[in-house]
């Protein structure tokens, strides 16, 4: 995999089953009903997911529009999207980028993209995108992971990986955190065209089973999975038994903090 493949989030299909099996409910799926609250989804709402995944939000927003309206999950990646398919083949699952979203003008009461802006080549495209497919009065609400530094287990985990394997593999798992400076993440919505956006940090916790479970997400469920070969994988999971188990309860279950921030915008009438 090519460093901007992983900078941009691109995993295999191998990757992305393990993702949508172990990382959703670990982690993403948690956030699925906030940002449909913060989109204030509603029955027969026509509701576009950009960047969806494997579909754990998508999912979510299709009961939220029952009866009567109906949901599109868009991705890039294809491996996400047949393991979305699988997983409720009903919704519409639409290949495609942020940047140049397939769709009319004003088409949704709602557009969602949970935890996908910071991968996008250009975000205030993505962005203008999205509300260009929006109806009037429609809600836009847009996640990001806050800061690595404040869900310690993850600061953890990178410094790990960066003392193993360098740089290049730990900043595949910074990547997702680059948004999480407010001001960052703040001045993308400015200058897009949007009335003014309300921004929010709401906390959740990152839950996995073991420290070996962990593990295993954050190498074969993420792009990590084609820069460490079995020889890596065996010394990480050596060296995080030891180093993370502050993060592991006597039962051996993992928790912490894992906070996010949520931006919500609504078009005028």
């Amino acid at each position: 995999m090519t460093t901007n493949a992983a900078a941009a989030g691109q995993i295999s299909k191998s990757a992305a089953e393990i993702y949508d099996e172990f990382f959703v409910p670990a982690l993403f799926g948690v956030w699925a009903a906030p940002l449909c609250d913060a989109a204030d989804i509603r029955p027969g709402h026509s509701v576009l997911d950009v960047a969806c995944g494997s579909g754990a939000t998508t999912r979510i927003a299709a009961e939220r529009v029952s009866p009567g309206g109906a949901v599109t999950g868009l991705d890039c990646n294809e491996g996400m999207l047949d393991v979305a398919r699988s997983r409720m083949p009903l919704i519409t699952w639409t290949h495609g980028q942020a940047e140049a979203l397939p769709f009319e003008d004003n088409m949704f009461d709602a557009v969602l993209c949970q935890f996908g802006l910071m991968f996008f080549d250009d975000r205030q495209q993505a962005l203008s995108e999205m509300l260009r497919v929006l109806r009037p009065g429609g809600r836009m609400a847009v996640s990001v992971w806050d800061k690595a530094e404040n869900s310690p287990g993850y600061a953890a985990m990178i410094d790990l990986i960066d003392r193993l394997f360098g740089n290049q593999a730990a900043d595949a798992l910074r990547a997702p955190f680059i948004l999480g400076e407010p001001e960052k993440f703040h001045s993308l919505f400015e200058g897009v065209g949007m009335g003014e956006a309300i921004f929010a940090t709401q906390m959740q916790s990152a839950r996995f089973a073991s420290i070996e479970d962990w593990v295993r997400m954050d190498v074969r469920g993420w792009t990590l999975s084609d820069m460490i070969d079995e020889a890596g994988y065996a010394k990480l999971l050596a060296e995080a038994k030891e180093v993370l188990k502050e993060f592991a309860g006597p039962d051996g279950a993992v928790e912490f903090p894992a906070p996010a921030h949520i931006a919500v915008c609504q078009t005028r009438n």
